[in-house]
């Protein structure tokens, strides 16, 4: 590719032609995923205030911490993030290929099937029909139409992507990259498991499958709209393309084979433990190598930072990221797992990762497109930094709080102290981890507030119009 295909995004979004994009499905999208965010929001406040003796649904079945905290999770990965990521494909895929997508019914069908599959997924777990699968909850009925609506959204993207004409832009190759492994990922996770393997093969698998939803799934939809909006909000090419390339191809070479780190120090065979050991650090390396092609973006041109926010969101998740593989990447070392494993640490490192990188990311870019979709600005500046400082400073008081609890349960444990102690000193970081949750709960309540607002804003104007 030459360097022509690097401003490929740029010059679709400057040619594009309205009727190429259904905005009104991208916003139906975007309210739907913020929806899901909220309930998962409040029901990792509910397992928090559990923590700390305050359940205010204690006794109630249906509400017990277990199933909320397979609601939590399931929201945030099918609810927000899958939502949101179909949104901006929705916008970004007609403008990189100057195609509509396969058929506009057929999004419609998507969305509706997609909101009954989270739906379902939340009540069939909630009444105890949740498959013993992390990740992979989803009662044994609704995965077969998962995994066709699936099959479907690979056919609405993928057809578009096959008529254009020209240089094929990066994101694009993470775009399909990501429409294959995701179909692929839930297979393997959803079904193997429950009808093919058991013992520690089963183990293995979903080790597998835990990571790949995470690397295979959101990783490369995340760093390809990436590659998408930072380039055109900054109005230049992104820095290199060849450290693009090194990253697509780390990511899908050293990515599928990490699972396993989840389960160190168990009965599955060595080499693949060691193996998981040596590829997270690798990723680690991939990552850096994507982290610096988007410093090197904005290189000569950081006061953007501060005057443009969804440019905020998007470098302040790049961080994020940073720190989150860089932790990583000691945390799967045995000797680190001596110590932190099963304790809060864990916990800390996946809020990190889900909501100060890609729920990040996915704010950011919303905010780019809301106020072109209603063509009026946002109601309230003020409304949006309260989001960012409230949502950034709130994941990183709870990311901080349960790492660094970790490590002081770990020593507990080592210790062979009672465990009452390590519950007793743990007291006082789950009070900060219910203050940094309300936290980040209340920046999604600004950003409600500020598309109420502007919504509210753009239909008065158009009646005036009218």
């Amino acid at each position: 590719m030459s360097a022509a295909s690097i401003s490929t995004g740029a010059h679709a979004e400057a040619h594009t032609h309205h009727d190429l994009v259904d905005e009104k499905i991208v916003r139906w999208y975007f309210i739907t995923a913020l929806i899901f965010l909220g309930t998962s929001m409040v029901a990792g406040i509910l397992m928090a205030m559990q923590l700390i003796r305050h359940n205010p649904l204690n006794g109630i079945e249906i509400f017990s911490a277990g199933r909320w905290r397979m609601i939590h999770t399931n929201a945030v990965a099918y609810g927000f993030l899958a939502n949101g990521f179909l949104g901006c494909l929705h916008w970004s895929i007609p403008r990189l290929t100057l195609q509509p997508v396969f058929n506009k019914h057929l999004s419609w069908l998507i969305y509706g099937a997609w909101q009954f599959v989270v739906g379902a997924t939340a009540v069939g777990i909630l009444f105890g029909e949740a498959q013993a699968l992390e990740w992979g909850e989803t009662p044994v009925w609704i995965d077969p139409v998962a995994q066709l609506g699936l099959l479907l959204v690979a056919i609405n993207f993928m057809t578009p992507i096959a008529r254009m004409k020209g240089p094929m832009y990066v994101t694009l190759w993470y775009f399909m990259a990501a429409f294959v492994w995701t179909f692929l990922t839930y297979a393997m996770g959803n079904f193997m498991p429950q009808y093919y393997v058991g013992g520690t093969s089963a183990g293995a698998v979903g080790g597998l499958f835990i990571h790949d939803l995470v690397g295979l799934f959101v990783t490369p939809l995340g760093w390809g709209l990436m590659y998408y909006f930072v380039p055109i909000i900054l109005k230049k090419p992104i820095w290199s393309h060849g450290l693009s390339l090194v990253g697509f191809w780390g990511l899908a070479f050293f990515y599928p084979l990490q699972g396993i780190h989840h389960f160190l120090y168990t009965p599955i065979p060595m080499f693949l433990q060691y193996g998981a050991v040596v590829s997270t650090i690798a990723v680690e390396l991939v990552v850096t190598t994507v982290v610096i092609n988007f410093f090197g973006t904005l290189w000569g041109n950081a006061g953007v930072v501060k005057t443009n926010i969804p440019i905020r969101f998007f470098y302040t998740g790049m961080i994020y990221y940073f720190l989150t593989c860089l932790q990583c990447s000691f945390q799967v070392t045995l000797t680190f797992q001596k110590i932190i494993h099963f304790s809060d640490w864990v916990v800390g490192h996946a809020h990190m990762v889900m909501f100060g990188v890609f729920s990040m990311w996915i704010m950011g870019m919303m905010i780019h497109l809301f106020p072109r979709m209603l063509n009026r600005p946002w109601a309230s500046q003020n409304l949006l930094e309260w989001h960012y400082w409230l949502s950034t400073i709130g994941v990183g008081f709870m990311a901080g709080d349960l790492i660094l609890l970790g490590v002081f349960q770990g020593w507990s444990w080592a210790a062979l102290e009672p465990w009452d102690a390590s519950v007793d000193f743990s007291y006082p970081f789950w009070v900060l981890r219910v203050i940094a949750g309300l936290a980040m709960f209340g920046g999604l309540l600004a950003f409600a507030q500020n598309i109420r607002l502007t919504m509210q804003a753009a239909a008065k104007e158009k009646a005036v119009r009218a």
